[in-house]
């Protein structure tokens, strides 16, 4: 007899594209899922045959591949899928014909690249802050850029609000007011935040990559992941998992309930 796969409910549903692991754990914690009509614990496995649904709507999975979009989002346009909170949303802007989610952020008044999926198992492997994933950006503030600036960005800044100080960086002078910046830290607002602790407004904020992904098309305008970029991406969140869990061998998984 073959063996039954169980899945976790909300690996489950960033699978067929519904929302991230993350979103899901948000609906199952609010008791907006079910399973065969009951509210399941967090953690929750099912079989092939579970009947899932979200706000009493079953979920069925007819997906037939998952979408890799990169977005150049403008400023204005915030990183959200509750498009009935924000009207200035990136799946409205987008209104792509199949349902995706933003991979991370990029706050309201930056623009720049932004990945976009139906692919919950990989904006996980992107976002889990242990793999160290590089992402670039171009800054300009509102005053000349000393050795003392590019210097104390570079080695970390202490952020009272988050309580953290963010990591070194890579930070490299471009001109009098224009700066890069390669972060591997994914803090709220980190790199204004680190700014205003330096005495500097930014002026214009600009990401330009992520990993190997460039920024290479216009302002508002997106495409599709070419296939390299695909391959070469798969290949660094494949050494960068496998890190992750090898420093993590000690740590005893604790047993989830089906």
């Amino acid at each position: 007899m073959a063996e039954v796969i169980l899945k976790r409910i909300n690996k489950y549903l960033s699978e067929v594209g519904y929302c991230s692991r993350r979103e899901a754990d948000k609906l199952i914690e609010s008791g907006r899922v079910t399973i065969n009509g009951v509210v399941p614990e967090m953690g929750t496995k099912i079989a092939p045959e579970d009947v899932v649904a979200v706000d009493g709507k079953e979920i069925i999975n007819t997906k037939e591949s998952f979408v890799y979009l990169a977005f150049n989002k403008p400023v204005g346009i915030v990183c959200t899928t509750d498009t009935s909170v924000e009207k200035d949303n990136i799946i409205d802007y987008l209104n792509y014909p199949k349902r995706i989610f933003p991979i991370g952020r990029l706050d309201k008044p930056s623009e720049g690249l932004i990945l976009l999926t139906d692919d919950g198992d990989i904006v996980n492997k992107i976002l889990r802050a242990s793999n160290n994933h590089e992402k670039e950006y171009i800054v300009t503030v509102d005053k000349p850029i000393s050795q003392t600036f590019i210097e104390r960005m570079s080695g970390g800044i202490p952020l009272a609000e988050l309580n953290k100080t963010t990591n070194k960086c890579k930070v490299e002078k471009l001109s009098t007011y224009k700066f890069k910046i390669i972060l591997t830290q994914g803090l709220n607002r980190q790199i204004r935040r680190m700014c205003d602790y330096l005495n500097y407004d930014v002026q214009t904020l600009k990401r330009v990559r992520i990993m190997n992904i460039k920024l290479d098309m216009p302002v508002g305008e997106y495409r599709e992941l070419t296939k390299e970029e695909f391959k070469n991406l798969n290949l660094l969140l494949e050494e960068s998992t496998k890190t992750f869990k090898q420093n993590n061998t000690a740590k005893a998984k604790k047993p989830f309930k089906r």
